[in-house]
């Protein structure tokens, strides 16, 4: 039976590369986690095993460290056009690039004030701690003509203690959830925005301080809206980015309700007033959106599981 070869891709996936910047004693970390995926006229390695067209995946990964060095590290999103712009214009075979990136934060370690005492230093400026669990995210797509840039989040664990509530829902033969008045809302938000930026001839973004300012406000948000549910809370979130954030036209939030249930206390004689309660890890509900700036079209998958 004829077969018909379809969307095919290869590259170096999980290339982790971390990027230390020396000034004079004053260190910088950037630590990135850099997939490459490369897709084009590529029909015979796979017909016929001819690798004539095929970029090794071991270059791909030497690309990513030498790059590194030569070009720094600004951002994570300036550092994937420069590789999909080197891949797709240096290789006449490679029609199209797709680099994904995490990126994990350091935080630098404050030292003692009487430090010099102790190790002969002024000034401690080259220790860190690994930031939380957030990572911050970007995936860069270039044809040779058109970008494509989405950033984000994910693990990102917020909680509201009060200001939220949950009732008048649905109710029937299967409904035994109790209506909330004033409840704990908690999620571990992943998030991806995607930038109206794709040609050359635009005026690029400012990648950190977009991203800073666009988790500035996602947060202030979720502060700041007094929730009936967290499909109201998500909406806030996003419709703040997009008001906020001119170089942003489309947000999707995929949000886990990470339930906290009131303790049963009455067994043991006490009072219950909305002070213990059970965090379950799962099962949870889970609430997902997209929310466009008016006149964008919907671009970013459905499904973020990969992106």
């Amino acid at each position: 039976m004829p077969t018909i070869l379809g969307q095919n891709q290869y590259g170096k996936a999980e290339n982790r590369v971390v990027k230390i910047t020396r000034d004079g004693a004053t260190h910088h970390i950037k630590d990135l986690n850099v997939s490459v995926a490369l897709s084009g006229d590529l029909s015979d390695v796979h017909l016929t095993g001819s690798n004539a067209h095929c970029l090794p995946t071991d270059t791909t990964k030497n690309t990513v460290f030498a790059f590194a060095k030569e070009y720094g590290i600004e951002s994570a999103e300036q550092f994937g056009i420069h590789l999909a712009r080197h891949f797709v214009t240096s290789q006449e075979p490679i029609k199209r690039a797709r680099i994904r990136i995490e990126e994990y934060s350091w935080e630098r370690i404050a030292s003692s004030d009487a430090n010099s005492k102790f190790i002969g230093a002024d000034e401690v400026n080259h220790s860190f701690a690994r930031k939380g669990q957030e990572t911050r995210v970007t995936q860069i797509t270039y044809d040779g003509e058109k970008w494509e840039v989405i950033s984000g989040l994910k693990d990102l664990v917020v909680m509201n203690s009060t200001n939220s509530e949950f009732w008048g829902y649905i109710k029937d033969q299967y409904t035994t959830l109790q209506e909330a008045y004033d409840r704990i809302l908690a999620t571990q938000v992943s998030g991806r925005w995607r930038f109206n930026w794709t040609d050359d001839d635009q005026r690029m973004p400012h990648w950190e301080r977009s991203y800073e300012q666009t988790r500035k406000h996602m947060l202030e948000a979720f502060a700041e809206t007094y929730s009936y549910s967290l499909q109201q809370t998500l909406y806030q979130m996003a419709t703040r980015i997009i008001n906020h954030r001119a170089e942003i036209d489309e947000v999707r939030f995929s949000l886990p309700n990470k339930h906290h249930f009131l303790v049963d206390l009455e067994p043991f004689g006490l009072k219950n007033d909305n002070e213990v309660y059970y965090a379950a890890d799962r099962m949870y509900g889970l609430i997902e959106a997209t929310v466009l700036r008016d006149g964008a079209e919907a671009l970013i998958p459905v499904d973020m599981t990969n992106l």
